[in-house]
């Protein structure tokens, strides 16, 4: 595997580019919850038919895997980083099968609908984003062929949205999630409010912060056959792998399977390009792929 090149960093400048095998088309969603509208990319796999939307109606649906990215990034960041390479050499080694990898931009939301309702992300998430996107791509509208993953902020998006909607999503990976059970006390008038932003309250609040966590949601959802991976560093520079410990201990004491895993390293690039092909590889499986 050559998983240097993961590792490589590339402007897009067209609004569909190729690289190897796999092409990355970006685009933009209307949204009346997140007005005017959502920029994504998309990683399209070998073989998938050049005009997408239209020519490929009568073929077998695309499973798909919603890659979330986190605080700072945008749709285009991931794939300025080379996953396609990764994705290419994943493939080719037959360490994972054909699917749709969608990055939507979310900006500092975290994936929530924020306390003052301007932005309802998770709105448009589930009721305008993944069904424009079964539509275009001609893509399985059912849970099992969808997957949601996600990177630091992303991650905690996808646990999150996952937890609460768990008939949408046949699988759930995140990496380094943004996983605080308790905010620290004054984090409203801290930098912490500063660097989350606004979709929390202005200042901060932590009883909302507390209601939207993926723990909450963990605590009492019926996640029967949902597959669950997480891994975070132990040595996360925003201690996000004692919050991946607490999520572990949690469901374990409610019996929930789950892969979960502390490896060395911190909260950067050099560690989510070496264990992005365990979640790769874990969503693909899960896909049936």
């Amino acid at each position: 595997m050559t998983r240097a090149r993961w590792a490589i960093g590339l402007s897009l400048l067209l609004s569909t580019v190729c690289f190897a095998s796999s092409r990355v088309e970006c685009d933009k969603v209307p949204s009346k919850f997140v007005p005017p509208s959502v920029h994504y990319c998309a990683l399209l796999p070998d073989g998938f038919p050049a005009s997408s939307g239209t020519a490929h109606s009568a073929a077998k649906p695309y499973a798909a895997l919603y890659l979330l990215h986190g605080l700072g990034q945008d749709d285009e960041s991931i794939f300025k980083q080379g996953i396609w390479n990764l994705v290419d050499d994943l493939r080719e080694e037959k360490q994972i099968g054909d699917f749709v990898i969608i990055t939507p931009f979310a900006g500092r939301s975290f994936y929530v609908n924020s306390k003052d309702g301007k932005i309802r992300y998770e709105d448009f998430f589930l009721q305008e984003f993944i069904p424009a996107m079964e539509k275009k791509y001609h893509l399985e509208r059912s849970r099992k062929g969808r997957v949601i993953s996600g990177i630091s902020m992303g991650g905690y998006g996808a646990l999150r949205l996952a937890f609460k909607h768990p008939e949408m999503f046949a699988a759930v990976s995140a990496h380094s999630a943004a996983l605080i059970e308790e905010l620290p006390k004054g984090a409203g008038d801290s930098s912490v409010s500063t660097m989350i932003g606004t979709a929390f309250g202005r200042p901060l609040d932590n009883d909302y912060w507390k209601r939207q966590s993926p723990f909450a949601y963990a605590k009492t959802a019926d996640l029967k056959g949902l597959k669950i991976y997480f891994d975070c560093g132990d040595r996360d520079y925003f201690g996000f792998d004692a919050g991946a410990r607490a999520l572990d201990k949690l469901l374990t004491a409610r019996k929930v399977p789950h892969e979960f895993h502390i490896y060395p390293g911190g909260h950067d690039v050099q560690y989510f390009s070496e264990h992005l092909p365990q979640s790769l590889e874990f969503d693909s499986k899960a896909l049936g792929k």
